[in-house]
């Protein structure tokens, strides 16, 4: 086994190392998120973490990790007999993203179950978490099912497994630590409220602390035993300094004044149910024990609030986590200070903590520092755009492009889907061959058995029954007879979106509704679990604004500060479409795409420009790729190229108002099959 990296030799991420420590104090503050951009030490502080973690007595033989003290008295290797217990060091356990259900929960052996009817049981990541940590590096990536299985487990501190009438339940209760990178998409809302505490982790701007982090990554790369070795004494002390702090938490007093801030604090961020209160309650009981107090004061439910909240605070995908500094200063100054604490004890108002660490030892996750001003022009100030030819003029960006602008109200759009059945990955879009959903057949097993159909298993060993010298009641079952069932539901697309930012789309209302139309676009993109790109074309180009991915957040950022004005090169934007998609049928080629061109139909620039628009059209609709037209058109006149083209692409095309899920212009719309006749 690999030596692990000291967690005392981390440079730097005050807040990351913090939040980690206050829940080896108190598992009961419900596990910790990590965000942040990669290589930022993430996985590495967790993974230290388990060093410093007490040593667990467990039920000598029990695959459970049973207590001793008091076994759980549905044990699948239960009843046990009163036995001393033995000591084993905590466990860090790692879900892959790739991981499938059987690994998680664990595996029965439906052979032996339907044969012998005895529950052969094989435990799974839940079981060995057990009174551990589980870390999921990459959670955001994490498959729909598996997610439903984490959050059913961590919400009952237990796993159950059911198989054909055949069950198993067994103690799961751990420490939840989940890794992200935002650009890589978000976390469904249920997970995320399932974490307690959340940090924002970043790389050093500073230069020395750069230089000493490469230095000592090199030291432990060289030698990993004797660099540990060198962090031994501190990390004695800081293990000593944990078990101090469990020992001392169940005397801290949480006084009603605080339960009073930490309420109205709660109350004043407006953050959904009790979760919230519980968490910060507990983190701010955590904080004195680790400070080595017996009272929580106002800096402990301060630091609480920033640990606690920020994640609480999304009200959807578009909204980056953070809190106001200066409403918490204020909320907690109202709500008075606690009744065991002195005027000493008070929030600072320029948000720092103690200097001498008194008060966790971190530094309070900051609020989201980005510039969120809104883009610069508002409907009267930005430049019309320029007659074709001009030459440019101060204040007018070249090629008479327009400043952006801000996108409407979002909505609730129809339903857009990929016709056929798929097997991309597990989504909520697009009908689909899965691993769940309804039934709809059975088919011999291709490796490991994960679903029985047991009717279809029946059948197949009916006829054998005679022959294999059956005497009993039980049914004689070889490996042949098995029968794995097929199911259908719904699967993730790649959703490529193709935006006309031309200067026949640049009229400002015509633009903020079409943004509108596409950020709507996005948030059902989001809740479906497709993937998204982006692919903008204006002048005489076409440019990928954004590659396939997950984060549909980074998707709504580059449509938010997208530029307009120029030509309209609509043949550009299709042929970069088709490259874009050309390359991801070869990294993912089980993951369908949706193209979504959102123009007015026009083209323009250079020679036959709606012929050249015509064929790169009909090169989409040769590859068989399901389309879609948002038709941008406005006025009493309308020309109808946008049907035009969604006809060349063997799509559909829906207006802006047909596109609304309330709308009343028609029915809900699917995409039509390609190569579908026009």
């Amino acid at each position: 086994m690999s030596t692990p990296y000291p967690f005392t030799a981390i440079v730097g991420q005050d807040d990351l190392r913090l939040g980690l420590l206050l829940n080896a104090v108190s598992p009961a503050v419900g596990g910790v998120l990590v965000r942040g951009e990669k290589g930022t030490a993430k996985s590495t502080a967790v993974r230290a973490l388990a060093a410093l973690m007490p040593e667990v007595p467990v039920v000598p033989g029990c695959r459970f990790s049973c207590d001793p003290v008091s076994p759980d008295p549905a044990c699948p290797d239960g009843p046990h007999a009163e036995a001393a217990g033995v000591s084993r060091p905590a466990r860090t356990v790692e879900l892959p993203v790739g991981g499938s259900e059987d690994r998680l929960v664990g595996a029965l052996d439906i052979e032996r179950a339907l044969s012998e009817g005895v529950k052969a049981f094989e435990p799974g990541l839940l079981a060995d978490a057990h009174r551990g940590i589980l870390y999921v590096d990459e959670v955001n990536l994490l498959h729909d099912h598996l997610v439903d299985l984490l959050l059913d487990a961590a919400a009952m501190g237990a796993s159950y497994v059911e198989r054909e009438g055949v069950s198993v339940r067994h103690a799961a209760r751990f420490l939840l630590v989940g890794t992200m990178n935002p650009e890589e998409g978000e976390l469904r809302p249920q997970l995320l409220d399932r974490f307690g505490l959340t940090v924002e982790v970043s790389a050093s701007r500073d230069t020395d602390e750069r230089v000493e982090v490469v230095r000592r990554r090199l030291a432990y790369d060289d030698d990993p035993e004797g660099f540990a070795a060198r962090w031994a004494e501190e990390e004695g002390a800081l293990r000593e300094r944990i078990a101090a702090a469990r020992v001392l938490l169940p005397r801290v007093v949480l006084s009603d004044g605080v339960l009073w801030q930490i309420a109205a604090t709660c109350a004043a961020f407006e953050v959904d149910g009790m979760r919230a209160d519980i968490v910060m309650a507990r983190t701010a009981t955590a904080l004195a024990a680790w400070a080595g107090r017996e009272e929580v004061t106002a800096d402990d439910v301060r630091q609480a609030a920033l640990l606690a909240l920020p994640h609480r605070r999304r009200r959807n995908p578009f909204d980056a986590p953070g809190l106001d500094e200066d409403k918490l200063d204020q909320t907690l100054d109202e709500a008075g200070p606690p009744e065991n604490s002195d005027g000493d004890d008070q929030p600072d108002p320029d948000g720092g903590g103690d200097d001498d660490g008194g008060g966790g030892g971190g530094v309070p996750p900051q609020a989201d520092g980005e510039d969120r001003t809104p883009p610069q022009g508002s409907e009267g100030d930005s430049p019309s755009p320029a007659p074709e030819g001009a030459p440019d003029t101060p204040g007018r960006p070249a090629g008479g492009e327009q400043q952006p602008v801000a996108a409407a109200e979002p909505f609730r759009t129809k339903m857009l889907s990929v016709p056929g059945l798929g097997e991309g990955a597990a989504g909520r879009r697009s009908r689909a061959r899965t691993e769940h959903g309804r039934t709809t057949g059975a088919r011999r097993p291709e490796g490991a058995l994960t679903k029985l159909h047991l009717a279809a298993t029946v059948q197949a060993a009916a006829p054998h029954q005679r022959a294999r010298g059956r005497a009993g009641r039980g049914l004689v079952v070889r490996r042949d007879d098995l029968r794995q069932a097929t199911r259908e539901g719904r699967e993730g697309n790649l959703v490529l979106f193709v935006v006309d930012a031309s200067g026949s789309m640049a009229a400002r209302q015509r633009m903020s509704a079409v943004k509108g139309a596409v950020l709507s676009l996005l948030l059902d993109a989001y809740q479906r679990r497709d993937k998204v790109g982006l692919v903008t074309f204006r002048g005489k180009e076409a440019e990928v604004a954004l590659p396939p991915t997950s984060s549909v957040d980074a998707a709504a950022a580059r449509l938010e500060s997208l530029p307009t004005g120029g030509r309209t090169p609509l043949a550009a934007g299709l042929l970069k479409a088709h490259d874009v998609l050309r390359v991801e049928r070869l990294r993912d080629p089980s993951r369908r795409p949706l193209l979504v061109v959102v123009t007015d139909g026009r083209a323009t620039g250079g020679p036959e420009p709606v012929a050249l628009a015509g064929r790169a059209g009909r090169l989409h609709r040769s590859e068989g790729t399901a389309s879609v037209v948002v038709d941008c058109e406005s006025g009493y006149v309308r020309l109808g190229l946008a049907g035009e083209l969604a006809r060349e692409l063997g799509g559909t095309a829906v207006t802006l108002d047909e596109l609304r899920a309330d709308s009343i212009a028609g029915l809900v719309k699917d995409v039509t099959a390609a190569g579908r006749a026009a």
